[in-house]
């Protein structure tokens, strides 16, 4: 007689079937995907000891070695390094503000670097401004301005021009210059690059009272308020992941950083009454040559006797090819 299986047993087996089909067909259609993203994790994870890149939060590595402008930062103590740390995971983890500045430092550091070896200032002091405006031309609210956060009354002892029609503390060149008449007067009454870098943001009376007070010189052994306490570690944690982003999970092309300015310079020597004709008359915008010459604060710009301005145009094509 000819077996047959109940009706409820063969459904069971016909049901577990599908099911092993469908699982099948799953790990088919998502094989790809896996091995596509590990094979990106692994290759980013030979070109950086970071864990970062994974989803996850981690603790940021702290170098074990690190100096400012050739002077070596006292890492083993243990204050010293929990400073450091502070500044590194601030900086580490604020992922929108770090890769902004550091797409804008491949525009703006080709300006300051050969400013700052002309005058015989440390590269490091690149990160102070950094560190100052996040390579903006940003306005405090002590109104300290520009790159390099000059306040009125400074910019002029250090013969910057401040009218109400030109301001060079918003002049790159010009403020990076002043910036470093400023340094190298600090250095020359400390002897000490670090101190000299936190007198930029204390002041030099500031940072004497301090050291009167407390019967000492060196930055590291002294006591001030948080902002100056701060600053010369956040300057030392924008260095560190400046000088190997992918360290600390920063991965990016050539292409996603900013460009710097491709431009040609006219000299005028004769009042310009209309920025935007001027601008017209010379091929471009308001817009682009004011976003060259911050520094034009008005819409026009009078003219004095034997004086003179250099204004940047856009070179031919800049505005349209510049991530070419």
């Amino acid at each position: 007689m000819k077996r047959t299986e109940p009706k409820n047993t063969r459904h069971i087996i016909l049901y577990m079937f599908a099911m092993l089909f469908v699982i099948m067909g799953f790990f088919i259609a998502i094989f790809p995907w896996q091995q596509s993203c590990t094979g990106s994790i692994i290759e980013k994870r030979q070109h950086s000891d970071s864990l970062r890149i994974i989803n996850g939060i981690y603790q940021v590595p702290i170098p074990e070695q690190l100096y400012f402008a050739n002077e070596e930062v006292p890492l083993h103590l243990f204050d010293v390094r929990e400073s450091l740390d502070r500044e590194l995971q601030v900086n580490t983890y604020w992922h929108s503000q770090t890769i902004l500045l550091l797409k804008r430092a491949n525009r703006f550091f080709p300006i300051i670097e050969p400013i700052l070896k002309e005058n015989g200032i440390p590269d490091d002091f690149k990160y102070l401004a950094v560190a100052e405006s996040a390579l903006t031309q940003a306005i405090s609210p002590s109104k300290a301005v520009g790159f390099w956060q000059i306040l009125e009354a400074t910019g002029k002892e250090l013969n910057l021009e401040i009218t109400k029609e030109v301001d060079e503390r918003y002049h790159i060149e010009k403020s990076t210059k002043a910036a470093c008449t400023y340094l190298i007067k600090n250095y020359k009454h400390y002897n000490n690059w670090t101190i000299t870098a936190a007198s930029y943001n204390f002041g030099r009376n500031g940072i004497n009272k301090q050291m009167e007070r407390q019967l000492n010189t060196n930055y590291y052994d002294m006591v001030f308020g948080e902002e100056t306490e701060r600053y010369l570690f956040r300057i030392l944690a924008i260095k560190a992941i400046f000088e190997d982003p992918q360290k600390y999970g920063f991965f990016f092309e050539k292409n996603d950083l900013y460009p710097p300015f491709d431009s040609y310079e006219v000299k005028v020597d004769t009042a310009i009454t209309s920025i935007g004709k001027f601008a017209e008359l010379h091929g471009t915008s308001y817009k682009m040559l004011k976003i060259l010459n911050p520094w034009l604060r008005e819409n026009y710009l009078p003219a004095s006797q034997g004086k003179s301005y250099v204004i940047k145009l856009p070179s031919k094509g800049f505005r349209e090819n510049a991530y070419n």
